[in-house]
């Protein structure tokens, strides 16, 4: 008889049903892939939603999520009235203790939209989208030699509030207007939206890179003459959260060229959602660079695993940290989200940085374009956007023409390198952070 590890057992059945669930809704989606296949992933596109007749607040379209940081109620405001009053009468349990609502509810498949989006929205301060100069930030030394020695620093006010209102307003665009490159995140019940690359699609996230101060205060933090944006993600909501953790989708970059921020857009609620970071711990030697989740009881990590620092951040603070910094967030026990945690984040690189191939290891997933770079190759490429000390016209004009971006061709090639069993036990890892939420 062999004897069976319950733990792993737990991990191979939490990984298997998260596998079996996307599997279905990537079923499901079919017929609307097939439905759009006429169209560009990543050019101009009228399944874009942009209608400038219903522009709102900064001439972007009236989010109907109404993405502000209040208590959501119990009533889903995209129910109609008809459909309302055909639902069951609330039970005596059920008036005693309301029910908890998400915030956000998971988008439909036909909701999905294709091609570039752009808001239409005004920007801070006075700056005109692509003629701007960026805006500048002077980070103290002391700041960022604590990012050098913890691994970990939080800027706090880094951005006014016409940057978080902007921010939010791009934000609830997008979750409007949910985009198919969003489809796989949703499906796995990560977060209620998250989408990478985000800037790659929606327009107004581009101009917060190429105008806003995010690319000086970077800069500074790597002490370097330019910052490239290697990949990102809008993050709503994590549900559960993710446990214990290295970041190693950071694009096709090493681990000492990148640096992970977040731009956080409302305040950390005071029961979860705190970010948690391992104190030094990008100087630590035991974790494999092909691993995700971290098991911080390990040989190697004790001189790590009791400092703690926990962050509650607050709109417009930025959290900076070196990609292999072990961290967490804990979302709230049911993972049910009554208010929002909107944050946009991902990874730099310094310059000078070169292209590495990750072909063959869950590092290709934030490395999906057809940029035609190889290994080795210096990271100079409008899929890899310069923001520091300028953004380049060109590489913007590029974006806005739809060159920049995946396709179902380029992700099949890529990703073929991960049927090998050694490249499969290492991409597994990103299923065990799955299936750590459900031991919460």
């Amino acid at each position: 008889i062999v004897p069976v590890d319950r733990a792993q057992s737990s991990q191979a059945k939490t990984y298997i049903e998260n596998l079996l669930y996307i599997m279905v809704k990537v079923s499901a989606a079919a017929a609307v892939i097939l439905f759009v296949a006429s169209a560009q992933a990543f050019s101009p596109s009228p399944l874009s939603s942009n209608n400038p007749s219903t522009a709102g607040k900064n001439g972007a379209a009236p989010p109907k999520s109404a993405l502000k940081s209040e208590v959501a109620t119990t009533a889903d405001p995209t129910t109609s009235a008809a459909a309302q009053q055909q639902q069951a009468p609330p039970s005596a349990t059920d008036m005693a203790s309301p029910k908890r609502e998400k915030i956000l509810k998971e988008p439909a498949l036909w909701e999905y939209n294709f091609g570039l989006q752009d808001p239409g929205l005004r920007m801070p301060h006075g700056i005109v989208a692509g003629q701007s100069a960026p805006e500048t930030y002077q980070l103290t030394e002391e700041q960022i030699q604590v990012l050098e020695e913890d691994g970990v620093v939080h800027i706090k006010g880094v951005f006014d509030p016409e940057w978080v209102q902007y921010l939010r307003d791009a934000t609830g665009h997008q979750v409007d207007n949910p985009h198919f490159w969003a489809f796989a995140g949703t499906a796995s019940k990560l977060y209620d939206y998250i989408q990478r690359n985000i800037w790659q699609t929606n327009k107004a996230f581009a101009n917060f890179y190429y105008h806003s101060a995010m690319g000086d205060v970077l800069r500074q933090c790597g002490r370097t003459d330019e910052i490239r944006v290697s990949t990102d993600l809008l993050m709503v909501n994590p549900n559960k959260g993710f446990k214990w953790h290295q970041d190693n989708q950071n694009g096709p970059i090493t681990w000492e060229d990148g640096i992970r921020f977040w731009i956080t857009m409302d305040e950390t609620p005071a029961e979860y959602g705190a970010p948690v970071y391992l104190k030094g711990s990008h100087r630590n030697d035991v974790v494999d660079e092909g691993a995700v989740f971290v098991d911080i009881e390990q040989n190697g990590l004790e001189d790590y695993k009791e400092k703690l620092l926990e962050f509650r951040t607050m709109p417009g603070d930025m959290l900076i940290w070196h990609p292999r910094t072990i961290h967490k967030v804990d979302g709230p026990s049911d993972g049910i989200w009554t208010t929002y945690r909107r944050v946009l984040g991902g990874t730099v690189c310094k310059g000078g940085t070169k292209y590495q191939d990750k072909r063959g290891s869950g590092g290709v997933l934030s490395d999906l374009g057809r940029h035609g770079l190889e290994q080795g190759d210096k990271l100079k490429s409008s899929f890899f956007p310069v923001i520091y000390p300028r953004f380049d016209d060109n590489e913007a004009k590029e974006r806005d023409s739809g060159k920049v971006g995946r396709s179902p061709r380029d992700i099949a090639s890529k990703l073929s390198g991960l049927a090998g069993k050694a490249s499969g036990d290492k991409f597994a890892s990103f299923f065990q952070v799955l299936g750590s939420q459900a031991k919460q």
